[in-house]
């Protein structure tokens, strides 16, 4: 996997992350899947449709061109406190081998 750097204006830089936190990604995630949906061949029409028709095929555009929006904070809270309740893999794993 490879690495770049990017330099732009302190503006479109924020106005990246403001995006990228709109739709719940990280700022790599949201680089990386924008880059892929502006580079990907298979959809075309004239430039402007064609970017946002690819942004909507990589899943960045919600029907009708809103973000997606961030789970509630609460229910993110929520899925942290019963994630890892249930029996370790390791457990079980061994369970099976006896």
């Amino acid at each position: 996997m490879g690495q770049m750097t990017w330099r732009a204006d302190d503006e479109l830089i924020e106005r990246v992350r403001r995006s990228a936190r709109a739709t719940g990604r990280s700022l790599n995630a949201y680089v990386t899947s924008v880059l892929d949906a502006a580079t990907n061949p298979e959809l075309n029409s004239d430039e402007a449709t064609r970017v946002r028709e690819r942004l909507a095929a990589a899943g960045i555009l919600a029907p009708g061109g809103s973000p997606r929006r961030r789970p509630a904070r609460n229910a993110v809270a929520k899925a942290r406190r019963s994630a890892g309740k249930g029996v370790p893999l390791s457990e079980i794993v061994s369970s099976e081998r006896r």
